[in-house]
């Protein structure tokens, strides 16, 4: 079995956490994205074809040709066209079944077997929020069809974006137009291919989309089950509660419900609460409900409900809006 990971985009909207990287490669539970889903498909498939174009060489470094016993293939998607396009790169590759999914959510194993049960699959599972997603109509487990981001509600059921696929979906592909978004949509494809074949709507076990940059310590939150975990090399001195600390961190300060990533320091009395803080960062002060990027350096600074750019460098200052 292979698995085609779409992992292409360019994530505006994790802004500012992917400036410096593209989005599979941000950590939860310290581990990033990416390699979460190639753990989950570990004994599933055995080739991962990852389909890259924004800041392709960071995941080429990361992951390798190989991963545990997955053999690692890398196929570029040159232009952003969409989701469909981005499938479509896979085509000459790809030698019979396959798994498609996306490289910036996170899939449980289980998910990724119940899925590859039918010849045509979909992943669905209900949520609060379905005008935010493509929502699923089934009838006797079926799809019937699949509506993106409806205003009027239809179903609370809605489209994970993990799909058990054949070479069928690439004469589908090809024949696609493109959306109002002027892209090539994967999910028209596979309305296209539900008109002739049956697609089976499969119920989610754990999927953790992964949308805006807040959503990733919900999912690390998730992952690590309201537990604190700490990395390799990071000292604790101050105290952690309910937190992800990542590799070489030290840190002095407390630190509640907040994702910090590799090689950050957080100072004496600092009060880190509902945040996520990225790599190598130096940060003093008190901050919530915030997200600061990369190699940010503050001190003596009150940060709430906002976010801050890569490589700023900030002093004696409350900061309670966006710092671009």
């Amino acid at each position: 079995m292979q698995a085609v990971i779409l992992a292409a985009g360019k994530s505006t909207r994790t802004y500012p956490l992917t400036l410096t990287r593209p989005k599979p490669l941000l950590k939860a539970a310290n581990k990033t994205l990416l390699e979460h889903n190639l753990d989950n498909l570990s004994g599933i498939a055995d080739e991962a074809i990852v389909i890259v174009g924004y800041k392709q060489d960071l995941i080429k470094k990361h992951i390798g040709n190989r991963y545990h016993n997955l053999k690692i293939r890398y196929v570029m998607q040159k232009r952003q066209l969409g989701t469909g396009n981005a499938l479509l790169m896979a085509e000459k590759h790809i030698k019979g079944s396959f798994i498609s999914l996306h490289g910036d959510d996170i899939y449980s194993k289980s998910d990724f077997e119940n899925i590859i049960k039918n010849k045509y699959s979909i992943l669905a599972t209900k949520v609060k929020n379905p005008k935010l997603f493509g929502v699923i109509v089934e009838k006797n487990r079926v799809l019937a069809d699949l509506i993106e981001k409806p205003q009027k509600f239809i179903s609370n059921l809605v489209n994970t974006g993990l799909y058990k696929l054949d070479k069928k979906i690439f004469s589908v592909l090809k024949k696609l137009k493109k959306s109002k978004r002027n892209e090539y949509e994967l999910t028209d494809a596979i309305m296209e291919l539900s008109k002739t074949e049956k697609v089976y709507c499969i119920k989610s076990r754990q999927w953790l989309p992964i949308v805006y940059a807040m959503d990733l310590l919900r999912a690390d939150i998730a992952l690590r089950k309201n537990k604190s975990i700490v990395g390799k090399n990071s000292r604790i001195h101050g105290k952690v509660e309910n937190s992800s600390i990542g590799d070489n961190c030290s840190i002095y300060g407390n630190i509640k419900n907040s994702l910090i990533m590799d090689k950050t320091t957080i100072y004496k009395d600092s009060i880190v609460e509902d945040s996520v803080i990225g790599e190598n960062v130096h940060f003093g002060g008190k901050i919530s409900g915030s997200v600061i990027a990369d190699n940010v350096k503050a001190e003596n600074v009150a940060v709430k409900n906002c976010r801050i750019w890569p490589n700023k460098i900030i002093s004696n200052k409350t900061i309670n809006h966006d710092i671009a």
